[in-house]
């Protein structure tokens, strides 16, 4: 994991009115590695988090893809029931050949209409991330989302959208991205979230024990926590990099762009 960003460089994300949040990912797991804090601390104050997954995973672990991905879909929506998670969904794309393509933000741009959340949270997409290159399907799923939020703005962009499927653009305010290094604002969590954090992950007890050498939960998530609240002057935080896309501009107009 990359070092933290100063302390200060770090704000609490204004999150306080907030209603609903979409947690968009490529894989099961990848809401737990330190996420899933913040995830807790919006559901108990009744932020309604929903889960979308743009594969079920079924590519990593070593067995048939048509038994590895019922169980990780299970392990996740235990996952989910650990931090109060509202919803689950799980796209059918293709794990290990995930691509940002037109379809895959229509897909996303479909959800983010039917939540309509105040913030979309997706993963680091960098080339480079968590201290090696990053896996594609991870920068395929954090390019499609960040494209899919302006997508889902806009009436003209995916017109079946809102013709065929009745759904009207939405405005999301905040897109945040977990595991940056570049983090801009901080979630501070308590010690009822990181241990909720911790057995979030220890739920892909499956996935985990096929991947040998792997740390257990509770060995590094509270750590990853700790440094985050040491970046933002708390004794435990969820870091993202946020981008505040404004108030939005309303209902469409007939030139809209």
């Amino acid at each position: 994991m990359s070092e933290p960003t100063s302390q200060s460089t770090i704000t609490r994300l204004p999150d306080e009115s907030w209603s609903r949040v979409l947690c968009v990912v490529a894989h099961p797991d990848d809401m737990e590695y330190g996420a899933s804090a913040a995830v807790a601390m919006w559901a108990r104050r009744g932020i309604e988090v929903t889960y979308l997954l743009l594969t079920s995973g079924e590519a990593g672990m070593q067995r048939a893809p048509e038994e590895v991905g019922p169980l990780r879909a299970a392990e996740q929506q235990r996952a989910c029931d650990t931090v109060g998670v509202r919803e689950l969904r799980i796209l059918d794309h293709p794990d290990g050949m995930l691509m940002p393509t037109l379809d895959l933000r229509r897909d996303i741009a479909r959800v983010i209409r039917q939540v309509r959340p105040d913030a979309v949270l997706t993963a680091n997409f960098d080339f480079e991330a968590y201290g090696g290159l990053n896996q594609a399907d991870h920068r395929a799923a954090g390019v499609a989302t960040v494209d899919a939020v302006r997508d889902a703005d806009n009436t003209w962009v995916f017109r079946e959208l809102a013709g065929e499927e009745g759904l009207a653009k939405w405005h999301t305010r905040w897109i945040l991205v977990a595991g940056s290094p570049d983090a801009t604002h901080s979630v501070p969590v308590d010690a009822e979230a990181v241990a909720a954090s911790v057995a979030s992950l220890e739920c892909h007890e499956a996935y985990l024990a096929d991947l040998p050498g792997h740390p257990k939960p509770a060995e590094f998530i509270p750590e990853i926590l700790r440094q985050g609240g040491q970046a933002a002057g708390v004794e435990q935080a969820v870091l993202f990099k946020g981008y505040d896309l404004g108030a939005g501009m309303g209902a469409p107009s007939s030139d809209e762009d």
